[in-house]
């Protein structure tokens, strides 16, 4: 009767447990900028973006339907803070200003790797439109510009626009540009903001990124007398 009695108490405890955990959703990963798996989030179908750059913000608005694999990828990216201290490091007037190399070594070999197919181009290469960078086919990681001028000639080459700069071109036209194409990628990914800093100390760089919401749309009628 005692043993009974035991057993029976042990079987509730053990029941007990498993009602308390069940239900409980299992907690999403958290964003690791070491680990491009846990940066793969659905983006919303229109954002906007403001990058924090030493020559003043710049805002980005971005539609996901014009290239839905860059759209997230940019996404993803800005959340996790991939941007902070990332330089403009080529900068190239009247064709583009190029960045998205990591400040971090660490960071920037964590990335290599991590392509995405490409996407339809859907929008032209025009002015203040940002693009990811390719070597060819379904390369696209890490590295974006912001055409200066009408560009419209990368379109047949597979550049697909994602966004475009609706306020804060006038920074984007004052980056530095005096180092044209000298930095070298390689060592930016090997050795990140000391390369640059020690080498090339005019360049302009993003001291941050974030979405941020975008203003209301004002109502009908508004400002009407």
């Amino acid at each position: 009767m005692k043993t009974a009695l035991i057993a029976l108490l042990l079987c509730g405890v053990v029941a007990a447990q498993t009602k308390t955990g069940a239900g409980k959703k299992k907690a999403a990963p958290a964003l690791d900028l070491l680990d491009p798996s846990t940066l793969t989030a659905t983006a919303p179908e229109s954002f906007q973006a403001k990058l924090t750059t030493t020559k003043g913000d710049v805002i980005i608005q971005v539609t996901r339907s014009w290239a839905p694999l860059g759209a997230d990828r940019f996404y993803n990216l800005v959340r996790a803070g991939f941007f902070s201290d990332a330089a403009f490091f080529r900068v190239l007037p009247g064709f583009m200003a190029q960045f998205g190399l990591s400040a971090r070594p660490d960071v920037s070999q964590a990335w290599v790797q991590a392509k995405i197919a490409d996407d339809p181009v859907t929008q032209n290469n025009t002015r203040g439109r940002i693009t990811f960078a390719t070597a060819g086919p379904n390369t696209r990681t890490t590295q974006l510009f912001i055409n200066y001028a009408d560009n419209s000639r990368l379109d047949a080459s597979g550049f697909a626009p994602f966004g475009e700069v609706i306020q804060g071109m006038d920074a984007v036209d004052r980056i530095y540009s005096g180092y044209g194409e000298q930095p070298n990628q390689g060592s930016i990914r090997a050795e990140g903001k000391a390369y640059l800093e020690s080498n090339f100390p005019m360049l302009d760089k993003i001291v941050s990124a974030a979405i941020v919401p975008a203003a209301p749309s004002a109502p009908p009628g508004a400002g009407k007398k």
